[in-house]
């Protein structure tokens, strides 16, 4: 047992050398003023004070809250309803969700915008143009949901199926329905809340995978905020460093903020 652990701290060392030696000259190169041999904060208060920088993470933020909801409305009443009425329809259901694994999402990308082309074209008189035109709004960007949810679809059935295979959904369901409960309740008052982590780590992969996005957003011509820090950061070294930096913070801060509301809201449901 002793040199088990022994070994698994050397290998959680060798992974910390590895993540934090690069971070660290990252973190020293952005901040260190070759002029004057001293350290400064240049690079990070120019950033923060460009034009556009709230605005976009602000928008990036936004997608990320509305993608996780789409996902988590589409998937755990699909996959309930599958593992209770349906399971000889569990493979066609993974195999629909892990589709976009197999799609690049430069092919993806073309796709989406053989649509938008298409529409203004051949359907210019009916209500579906502003339709296409509505979901390009610049200032809420609905394409770019959809792109996101496509893209974290396999990741997040992966886990949510990875939470209903540790729980007995059918016995869970035909208690709360025993005690009265109807089934989109027993469902949300029963079923889900024991999906807490399953919904968290989904949710955590989907966010991290928004924020992080830049290939859709880029071509498609919209500003979130991965495609900001690349557009700023390009004409100054020391900046450039910056902004992956504090992407990477924003990014590990908002992963930090959801898994401390999972833990949070855990804990008061074992208090009561």
């Amino acid at each position: 047992m002793s040199r088990l652990r022994l070994w698994r701290g050397f290998v959680l060392l060798l992974a910390g050398i590895y993540f934090a030696v690069p971070l660290g000259a990252s973190v020293l190169f952005s901040v260190d003023n070759p002029m004057t041999k001293t350290w400064s904060l240049r690079a990070y208060t120019q950033l923060l004070g460009a034009p556009g920088f709230t605005d976009s993470l602000r928008l990036s933020l936004e997608l990320a809250v509305v993608t996780v909801a789409i996902l988590l409305l589409l998937l755990v009443p699909a996959m309930v309803a599958t593992r209770l009425g349906a399971p000889k329809l569990r493979p066609v259901l993974e195999l629909i969700c892990s589709i976009p694994l197999v799609v690049p999402v430069v092919a993806l990308t073309t796709g989406i915008i053989g649509v938008l082309r298409w529409g203004p074209d051949y359907l210019s008189n009916t209500p579906l143009f502003q339709t296409i035109l509505a979901i390009q709004n610049p200032t809420f960007p609905v394409v770019l949901v959809i792109a996101y949810v496509l893209m974290a679809l396999p990741f997040a059935y992966r886990s949510i199926d990875a939470g209903l295979g540790a729980v007995d959904v059918k016995t869970l369901v035909e208690a709360a329905r025993s005690c009265g409960a109807s089934f989109p309740r027993a469902v949300f008052s029963v079923v889900v809340p024991n999906l807490r982590t399953a919904l968290l780590n989904a949710s955590a992969l989907t966010v991290a995978l928004v924020l992080g996005e830049y290939t859709t957003a880029s071509i498609l011509g919209f500003t979130p905020f991965t495609v900001w820090i690349a557009a700023n950061g390009k004409n100054d070294g020391q900046m450039s460093v910056a902004v992956s930096i504090l992407s990477l913070m924003i990014v590990w801060i908002v992963l930090l903020l959801i898994s401390a509301a999972g833990r949070e809201r855990g804990r008061k449901s074992a208090a009561s």
